[in-house]
Order: C-alpha cells, then structure tokens, then sequence
C-alpha cells in the first residue's frame, strides 16, 4: 500500500483559521483560540501531514505555529508575497479564506518550503522589546530634532507681586523644539531672571 504524504495549508485570520488538506481535498475550520487550536492540533497529530505552511500574518500566526511546533508538527511560517506570487502562476485570482488555505497547502507539496527552527516564546518577547525600544528612541530622536511637530510655543504668564510696584507678566517660550529649554541659563535668560 502507498503512503501518501499529507501537505496542510492553514489561512489564519483573527477570528478563525481555514485549513486545507491535500492530496485528499478535505477542508475544515476551527476558531482561532485556544479550543479551536488544540482541536486543530489533535486532528493533524492523527494525519501526521509531512508538512504545514503558514503565511505571516502580522504577528496572528505565532500561536497557532508556536502551539503546532511544540506539538512537534512540523510546521513553516512563509512569506505572504511567496503564495502570491505562486497563486498567480497557478491562474488562482480568486482570493477567500477557503481558496487561501487551498492556495497553501498547494504550495507546501509543490515547493516543499524548508523547515526552520521556530523562535521561543521567550525570543519572541525580546524581539517585541527590541523593536518597541527601537520606535521610542526614533521618536525621541525626530521629537529633539524638530521632525516631528510640537507645540510652536509655550507660554506661560504669571502675575509675581513686585515690591512697590504693580504685577510684571513672564513670557516662557520654547522654540520649535524641546532643546531650548535645555540649557539652564536660556531657561532663566527666557524668564527673565
């Protein structure tokens, strides 16, 4: 009897995740949550399919992929633009959930994209970190360099009793950036002390 080797492809959307089986043309979905994924994993422990393709999707992927790796499915996350590019030389213009997971289960038995090693959980926080510290410091940098827009001016009257004489008004002004208020002396030059 001939062993007939299973190809997965899963389309991951927020709510729900489509999936394709070939070459027995059997479809399914399952919501994308914890329940649907464990039954998702259950079901394709049985088939034991020789490979499961998954787009990236923005980060909606990583836990379906992440629960199936540790499940020791082997599982690849590829590169949306890749499917595409392979739907299009198949003629497939049509684009559903349902077509997409079809689309990329083609692909995994056609392409037979390479196995890599997913990250952990634990790099995936770092990589989180890393690309949030990344975006703050670029706003730092365009918010001290005058790219980004700020408040033109800043003022500020007080009414200070003098002695002997009547209320004097106190203007603090900031230029276009933060970097005027920076130097102590032009805060006080600024304020009149």
């Amino acid at each position: 009897m001939e062993i007939k080797h299973m190809f997965i492809g899963i389309d991951v959307s927020k709510a729900r995740l489509d999936v394709a089986i070939r070459p027995s043309a059997e479809k399914l979905s399952v919501s994308n949550d914890e329940a649907g994924i464990q039954a998702l994993v259950t079901r394709l422990s049985e088939i034991k399919p020789a490979l499961i393709v998954l787009e990236a999707t923005g980060g909606l992927e990583r836990s379906v992929s992440g629960t199936l790796g540790s499940a020791q499915l082997p599982v690849v996350v590829v590169n949306p633009r890749q499917v595409r590019d392979f739907a299009k030389a198949l003629g497939q213009l049509a684009k559903t959930d349902r077509i997409d997971a079809e689309v990329l289960a083609r692909f995994a038995e056609a392409i037979r994209p390479p196995l890599r090693p997913l990250p952990d959980k634990v790099s995936l926080e770092l990589r989180s970190l890393i690309a949030r510290r990344r975006q703050l410091i670029e706003m730092m940098v365009a918010q001290l360099s005058g790219a980004m827009p700020t408040n033109a001016a800043i003022c500020l009257r007080l009414s200070l009793p003098s002695s002997g004489s009547s209320a004097r008004s106190v203007r603090l002004t900031t230029g276009p950036t933060l970097g005027t208020l920076r130097s102590k002396s032009s805060f006080s030059h600024q304020i009149g002390l």
